[in-house]
């Protein structure tokens, strides 16, 4: 067989959470370019799935739309069980959807705090504990989460950010460690500072920019692009054999 041929997602499904911009929408389009068929949820997705359920479409794939707030722990279960029900085969999970607040630790306050943790660690939770249910069931399936650098590092003035992406870390090998030997592959991709609206305050602020690029050895920030490669390796048999990796994709942030 052509290695070529095991990163092919012909015949699959894929979910994919925060799917309306940004890095979502990057694995999305890369999804579907391997050949996959694409569920998108954002909490403000539109109905007919805007530029990404179009550009899905064009690729010719299908897109289904879904519109849901992972901080509401009843939306998401219900979202969970109308999509199960409209699409029982679910083949491949990115756990992209997330949220950022930018205030120092003193003035952090709980409001912040319960949003963020409830979005970006415990409705990743559980969501793929409702999907992995069945892909348990066929014996095969692919989960990525979508990690951080600050799933290694602290950060600076977001520490449920920092909390939630190193529980992220966590969970992605707490799940691998269950279900690697069941037929389902758990694994995160862990993004450095990517042009993305999370990183618009940071790229307008001269100081922080500079500071940050110095540091990367690739002298620029992400795209959204640079994710097509990783997130389709992760959910093709190409990776069967990876289990509770969590793959930086930072420019080298993490090697200096």
């Amino acid at each position: 067989m052509n290695v070529l041929d095991s990163f092919s997602l012909e015949g699959k499904t894929a979910l994919v959470t925060g799917a309306k911009r940004g890095i979502g929408r990057g694995m999305a389009e890369a999804l579907a370019s391997a050949g996959a068929d694409i569920i998108g949820v954002s909490a403000t997705m539109d109905e007919d799935g805007g530029e990404v359920g179009g550009a899905v479409r064009a690729m010719g794939r299908s897109f289904a739309s879904f519109a849901c707030d992972f901080s509401d722990r009843q939306a998401l279960l219900n979202f969970a069980a109308t999509v199960q029900n409209q699409h029982p085969v679910i083949d491949i999970l990115i756990n992209n959807a997330g949220t950022i607040k930018r205030k120092p630790a003193a003035e952090h306050d709980d409001e912040l705090w319960d949003e963020v943790i409830e979005t970006n660690l415990s409705a990743q939770f559980v969501l793929t504990r409702e999907i992995g249910k069945s892909m348990l069931e066929r014996g095969s399936g692919k989960i990525i989460f979508t990690a951080s650098v600050l799933t290694f590092q602290g950060g600076i003035t977001v520490p449920g950010y920092a909390a939630s992406k190193g529980g992220i870390g966590q969970l992605t090998k707490a799940f691998a460690n269950e279900w690697a030997g069941r037929g389902v592959n758990v694994n995160a991709i862990a993004p450095g500072y990517i042009a993305t609206d999370n990183t618009e305050a940071l790229r307008e602020d001269p100081a922080r920019t500079k500071s940050i690029l110095d540091r990367i050895p690739a002298g620029r920030w992400g795209k959204p692009d640079d994710f097509a490669g990783p997130a389709v390796f992760l959910a093709s048999s190409a990776a069967n054999y990876v289990h509770g990796e969590i793959l930086t994709v930072d420019g080298g942030w993490m090697g200096r």
